[in-house]
């Protein structure tokens, strides 16, 4: 029973302590983030934050988990917000008893993953790790919570997972990231002395005065250190490491002291097979190595010893060498032989500057050509030189069937080189190519080369360069890529700073084609549909695009140079241009067309203006001057025409015409038409008109009665155009249709919207039916003489117009002129009268005639208005009613 009872007992205790375990961290939670989080802002010059702290005593019991969740590190002045650590967990493993301790905690493991370190010092020597507080700001947190050095380590574990470092040094323009790092380690570090069991792999970049020396090479380390606490030393006990393929063995020791570290390390490959050459290349251009029938040797030994401080590094003294060696994979046809290397990596000094690579000898062959190169380049830390020779010749073609490059298309043509270099850093950063000796040449025949992204295969027949001191002479370039064919000479004045200062090329250049397509040229961008629409059908050169993304065409940026340039025909769409003449400045990716002349559309176009790349959207600035241009040729070509003069299309005859026009592009280079804005001044000389197939012409003749529209006369028309907004404004200009002055004025909208007046100044003798009464009141000769305008309303669209006319108020005004014209001979008619008897009685006549006078006076006055009755009654068609019956 008692038995029983203390089970019991036992039981409820043991469940009492499981629960206290379980719900202790969540009872204290809060608090111990808050105490965390305090203690650690209090002691360094950064901003540190943690979403979550979790601590578990249960899953490793006896030990204690405690783990942080996205703990961020972020700096503050001079690197305010810059995050030098960011971790998505750091966890650490104890007794559990050591979180009941104020101070002196041991950590057993800790692990991190998925870190981001970003290690930054500026240009003026300052590091973004430097965070730990001066001793005077520390002082009080210290009185506060007693020893500041609450932890030690006595770790026998540790791992870093799926992590990166980087460290950028502004200040020296050098550049090291260790990519996808997994990292871990086993000991005991809580001895003066142990041995530490590490494993690590990761990628490697390190990039030195904007060169990439190391790019993603693959590293795997296994090491045994020897740790000595007491005196600083690390001891490399049994070590190899692989970079890519190669295999390296090191041993040596690392002291660390209080102003300095001590490197005493040699290395070198354990084996002295040529496979090992290939091994150092990366691993996606080095694929089944095993396979490899190699012969010769390939060896690389080094040492590295001496002293680390602010001022020096270990003096080393690297040798890379290999003689007559050769290899052939299995799958290919070609093997590369007499192979030898010759490489020495040397600092003599500890002074950086001092660092020298010595490439006394690089050769091979591929069946009988001959490549050999050698290099020295001294000063490399600092102002590096450079003095290189290369000379020998390669079949391009045999350089894929010798080695798997990962080419999509086959490399073909005949490259020989004979080339001697000598220059230095500073004066090609500062622009000082005097300083510079290059000279030799370079010869490129027969060169093919084919890719997705390019419209047709680039073939070079003939490329002949010649380096001199200061330029670069390209004496000779034949190509042709589909239909276009391409013939170049010129100079480039800055092929230096174009390589190594990241500068534009600068030159000037002479190109001739017989046959230049701009569709050739056409490039494959992911950007999607065009940004504008237009309102016409889209021109869509007829370029290909294997990736179905938008045709663009891109100005690049990295050109500056000017192009005298010829072609015998230009073709762009479906428009041909002739003997096209001009110079071209490309710069600041915008090309500058100046005195460009074509005969094109029977007729000769000169052009002066820009095209710009740079912004998201193209954009472009022309004057155009035209001459002679066939007419219905040119609007069957030109959209832009088209839209400018519509009812051009019907006409048949020559054009002239200065045009500036600017706005913005599609992404073919093509104009967006709602965009366009500028002025014309055009003539047109017309030898016919094709009014059958104008439902504009059509109209005006089905409301104008009198109106051929065949037999108008459209000689010599001039006018002044102006465009903004998608609207062309027509000053007024004018027209003959026989002895018919015709004014039109108006507008037309890019949209094909018509609103124009056509007024026509008509002789009457035109009116026909429409006043057939009054012009029986008129003479022969007055129907010549009298006039009345009527206004022809032109609206709807270019193919489907709207034409009206004020018929009715101009046959009002004819009344109106007739009138007018009745009543004034009736009137001086009456003036004739009156005179007449005005004369009698200045005459003399006796006072007895008077009454007879008076009597005849007034007769006349009565026939006068009699006749007036009469011509009113005409004209609005009534009849006097005979009186003589």
């Amino acid at each position: 029973m008692k038995i029983k009872k203390g089970i019991k007992i036992a039981g409820i205790i043991i469940g009492v302590i499981v629960l206290l375990l379980a719900v202790t961290p969540l009872l204290f939670k809060d608090k111990i983030t808050a105490l965390v989080k305090d203690n650690i802002n209090k002691n360094i010059n950064a901003t540190v934050d943690f979403a979550d702290l979790d601590i578990s005593l249960l899953s490793g019991f006896p030990k204690a988990r405690v783990s942080l969740n996205e703990i961020s590190v972020i700096n503050k002045a001079p690197f305010e917000g810059d995050t030098l650590f960011y971790a998505d967990e750091v966890s650490v493993k104890m007794g559990i008893a050591e979180l009941f301790k104020g101070s002196g905690m041991e950590v057993s493991s800790f692990a991190v993953n998925k870190a981001n370190v970003n290690i930054l010092v500026n240009g003026e020597g300052k590091a973004n790790y430097d965070i730990a507080k001066e001793s005077g700001e520390t002082a009080e947190s210290e009185t506060a919570t007693g020893d500041s050095e609450d932890f030690s380590f006595s770790v026998q574990q540790y791992e870093i997972t799926d992590s990166r470092i980087s460290y950028l040094d502004k200040e020296g323009k050098m550049q090291f990231v260790l990519e996808e790092l997994n990292h871990s380690g086993s000991g005991d570090l809580s001895l003066s002395k142990s041995e530490l069991t590490t494993k690590t792999d990761a990628l490697v970049s390190f990039v030195m005065d904007s060169t990439a020396y190391v790019n993603k090479n693959k590293v795997n380390l296994e090491a045994v250190l020897g740790i000595d606490l007491e005196n600083n030393r690390y001891t490399f006990l049994d070590n190899t490491l692989l970079l890519n393929q190669l295999p390296l063995v090191f041993d040596g020791y690392v002291q660390i002291n209080d102003n300095n570290q001590e490197v005493d390390v040699t290395f070198n490959t354990p084996s002295s097979d040529f496979r090992n050459f290939l091994a150092v290349i990366p691993e996606a251009y080095s694929s089944d190595i095993e396979n490899v029938e190699t012969t010769g040797n390939f060896e690389v030994k080094g040492k590295v010893k001496g002293t680390i401080d602010d001022t020096h590094i270990p003096a080393f003294d690297i040798k890379i060498t290999s003689s007559n060696a050769s290899f052939k994979y299995p799958d290919l046809p070609k093997s590369v032989t007499d192979i030898r290397l010759a490489t020495n990596l040397v600092n003599e000094t500890g002074l950086t500057k001092d660092t020298y690579v010595d490439i006394e000898k690089l050769s091979f062959r591929i069946d009988q050509d001959v490549f050999n190169a050698r290099a020295r380049l001294n000063n490399v830390t600092e102002n590096m030189h450079v003095n290189a020779r290369i000379d020998g010749k390669l079949n391009l073609a045999n350089l894929s069937k010798a080695y798997p490059f990962p080419m999509e298309e086959e490399l073909s043509g005949i490259l020989t080189a004979d080339i001697t270099t000598a220059f230095d850093m500073a004066s090609i950063e500062h622009k000082k190519y005097g300083n510079t000796k290059n000279s030799g040449t370079l010869n490129l025949t027969g060169f093919t080369y084919a890719s997705e992204e390019m419209a047709n295969p680039v073939s070079i027949s003939k490329a002949d360069v010649t380096f001199n001191p200061a330029t670069v002479s390209l004496n000779r370039f034949e190509a042709k890529t589909g239909q276009t064919d391409l013939n170049a000479s010129g100079t480039i004045n800055n092929l230096m700073g174009f390589m190594f200062n990241k500068e534009n090329i600068e030159g000037n250049f002479n190109l001739s084609s017989g046959t230049f397509a701009l569709n050739d040229f056409m490039v494959a961008d992911g950007e999607g549909e065009r940004a504008a629409e237009n309102g016409e059908e889209k021109n869509k050169p007829e370029a290909k695009n294997p990736g179905g993304a938008q045709e663009k065409i891109k100005i690049p940026s990295f050109l500056d140079c000017t192009v005298n340039a010829s072609a015998n025909t230009v073709i762009y769409d479906d428009l041909q241009l002739k003997n096209v003449k001009g110079t071209l400045i490309i710069r600041d990716e915008k090309a500058t067309l100046k005195d460009l002349r074509s005969d094109v559309f029977q007729g000769q176009l000169a052009i002066n203006g820009d095209v710009s790349t740079k912004e998201e959207t193209p954009t472009f600035n022309m004057n155009m001057d035209i001459r002679n241009f066939d007419i219905s040729e040119s609007f069957r070509g030109l959209d832009m025409l088209k839209a400018l003069t519509p009812i051009a299309g019907i006409l048949q005859g020559k054009l002239n015409t200065d045009l500036s026009l600017s706005g913005n592009l599609n992404d073919d280079l093509t104009p967006v038409l709602l965009s366009v804005s500028g002025n014309a001044l055009a003539e047109v000389l017309t030898s016919g008109i094709d009014s059958e197939n104008s439902k504009l012409l059509s109209g005006l003749a089905g409301n104008l009665s009198f109106l051929d529209t065949d037999k108008l006369d459209l000689k010599d028309i001039k006018t002044s155009l102006s465009f903004d907004d998608g609207k062309v404004n027509v000053k007024p200009f004018h027209i003959k249709y026989k002895d018919i002055d015709i004014e039109v004025a108006g507008s037309h909208g890019f949209d094909k919207s018509l609103n124009y007046n056509a007024t026509f100044n008509v002789p009457a003798k035109y009116l026909g039916k429409e006043a057939n009464n009054l012009l029986a009141q008129l003479s022969e000769q007055e129907k010549e003489e009298m006039t009345v305008p009527v206004t022809a309303t032109i609206g709807g669209s270019y193919t489907s117009p709207s034409v009206s006319t004020n018929m009715k108020s101009a046959v009002a005004g004819l009344t109106q002129q007739i009138v007018a014209n009745q009543k004034d001979k009736l009137v001086n008619k009456g003036k004739d009268a009156v005179g007449d008897a005005l004369g009698n009685l200045v005459g003399g006549k006796d006072k007895k005639d008077t009454t007879a006078t008076d009597s005849t006076a007034t007769k006349k006055e009565d026939d006068v208005k009699e006749a007036a009755r009469d011509v009113l009654q005409g004209l609005f068609g009534k009849k006097k009613k005979d009186t003589t019956n």
